[in-house]
């Protein structure tokens, strides 16, 4: 091929005049209207689509099972009939380039064969606890009747460019007046159905990634008894966590606000996490949001669900990490800063709960720690006393056959335990016993001294690598930095 002159053309210009040939050529060349295109413009009765009202709704992807519970509950009334079309891509690499109502309306199909074509219905299993799931649709058009009235609603999941799963309601309409209503109508059944509401549930994800998920939890159940406090500390905790819920109407009354926060703070192992989860299965129905870890960045999200599912708890495990006081150069500061914005923007009558813990109260914010109306109570729960370690020897002794004629010895060289502490104890106290038979476990007082001088010898080994000389055996056996009390698995 030549130029104008009498050269042949240079790859630049060869490039220019085949694409030039290319455009043309599409541009004159018959196009067919796809299937799907085609169903959604007869169900609509419109001879062009790309004049309709489009509206669109960008969810997380922890709402497709209140969509979808939304969606079934539109159904129920019988007022609307729905006819469902599975949708898949071709040659679309991301469904955000691909799938929408828009790309349908312009005629669903791109160059090179790209667009969408009717398929089987695709589902997503989604886990809401326990033996309990929801099943929901996803790339999936919906024709929508309800009398006169006809829509259509697209609902899309897929991967964005971030590579963060997303999810898509669109509702195409002759008036737009209709899409609005029926998208303010799913909305409302989206909250007045909230799948999560009541339960208890763990953020995760990365927001900047547009890739927040919820995962229900189960939380084994606490015996109060379980809780041992010095004299007067739980019945505290107790009256400022569930007395405002049990008096709210008369405290409404009386001008009081329900919004409140509760700090618990002691050494490593001390009950604190225990302590949450007595008090959450103490509120039976009321939703609780964990935020621990790196979910701590997900304060904004955590406490907007809240607030839409109040009653609500916010658990702040490790607030510490977050919360430094702002003398700190600490780059989670802003963390601080929206933490103490969603704590100050609650309204007078939200019954929301932050329940937060820490084992260093001494670097918290005063803002935060120091002020009514953020941090309402403080509880501190220290290391057990003689009387509470022997306390604690008995409760984690249930099971076992206890016969000690020594238990104040025990006691005693348990000076400076956490209940944690106690806890290991006397399970290596029970494995000690169960090694020598096969009959029920006696725990005598040979296993409970074998298990503390156990853990004398390989605490003063670890010290011993670590830091300077390892302290004698009269020294407490514990390393001060063992924290035994995160159970991150029953969170």
């Amino acid at each position: 091929m030549t130029g104008e002159g009498s050269g042949p053309l240079s790859p630049g210009e060869f490039g220019r005049a085949l694409h030039e040939f290319l455009r043309v050529s599409l541009e004159l060349a018959p196009v067919e209207e796809p299937e799907v295109a085609r169903r959604l413009r007869d169900h609509l009765g419109a001879d062009r689509l790309d004049d309709l009202p489009i509206l669109r709704r960008d969810l997380q992807r922890s709402d497709h099972p209140n969509l979808q519970v939304a969606l079934d509950r539109l159904q129920a009334g019988g007022t609307w009939s729905v006819e469902m079309l599975g949708l898949r891509s071709e040659g679309v690499e991301h469904w955000s380039e691909g799938v929408n109502l828009g790309f349908l309306a312009r005629g669903g199909r791109r160059a090179l064969g790209a667009g969408a074509a009717i398929a089987a219905l695709q589902h997503v299993t989604v886990p809401l606890g326990a033996g309990e799931s929801i099943v929901c649709v996803v790339n999936a058009l919906l024709l929508m009747r309800d009398g006169e009235r006809r829509l259509a609603a697209l609902i899309s999941r897929g991967e964005t460019r971030m590579g963060a799963p997303a999810l898509r309601l669109e509702v195409i309409a002759r008036e737009r007046a209709q899409a609005e209503a029926l998208v303010e109508q799913i909305e409302a059944l989206m909250r007045e159905h909230n799948v999560y509401r009541g339960r208890v549930v763990a953020f995760s994800g990365d927001p900047e990634m547009e890739d927040v998920g919820l995962e229900v939890r189960t939380l084994p159940a606490v015996d109060r008894a379980a809780i041992v406090l010095p004299e007067g500390a739980l019945e505290r905790i107790e009256r400022h966590a569930l007395g405002p819920a049990r008096h709210r109407e008369r405290l409404l009354a009386a001008g009081r606000h329900l919004k409140r926060g509760l700090l618990l703070h002691g050494a490593p192992g001390t009950g604190k996490t225990l302590t949450a989860m007595y008090l959450i299965g103490r509120m039976p129905g009321r939703t609780t949001v964990l935020l621990t870890g790196g979910a701590l960045a997900l304060i904004e999200p955590a406490c907007a669900l809240a607030r839409k599912l109040q009653p609500a708890t916010v658990v702040l495990e490790d607030v510490d990490l977050v919360a430094h006081e702002r003398d700190f150069d600490m780059p989670s500061r802003p963390l601080l800063f929206e933490l103490l914005n969603e704590m100050d923007g609650l309204a007078e009558d939200a019954d929301v709960l932050f329940l937060l813990t820490t084992n260093r109260p001494d670097v918290l914010e005063p803002a935060l720690a120091a002020r009514p109306g953020r941090i309402d109570q403080s509880v501190e729960l220290p290391l057990p006393d003689a009387t509470d370690r022997r306390r604690l020897i008995e409760l984690y002794a249930r099971g076992l056959e206890l016969r000690t004629e020594r238990l104040d010895d025990v006691v005693e060289r348990l000076d400076g335990a956490s209940p944690a502490h106690v806890k290991e104890l006397l399970r290596k106290a029970a494995l000690l016993a169960a090694e020598e038979g096969d009959a029920a476990i006696v725990v005598e007082d040979r296993h409970l001294l074998s298990a503390l001088d156990e853990l004398v010898i390989v605490s003063a080994d670890v010290r011993a690598s670590l830091f300077a000389p390892a302290p004698g055996r009269e020294a407490f056996p514990f390393p001060a930095d063992e924290d035994d009390e995160k159970p991150p698995e029953d969170w």
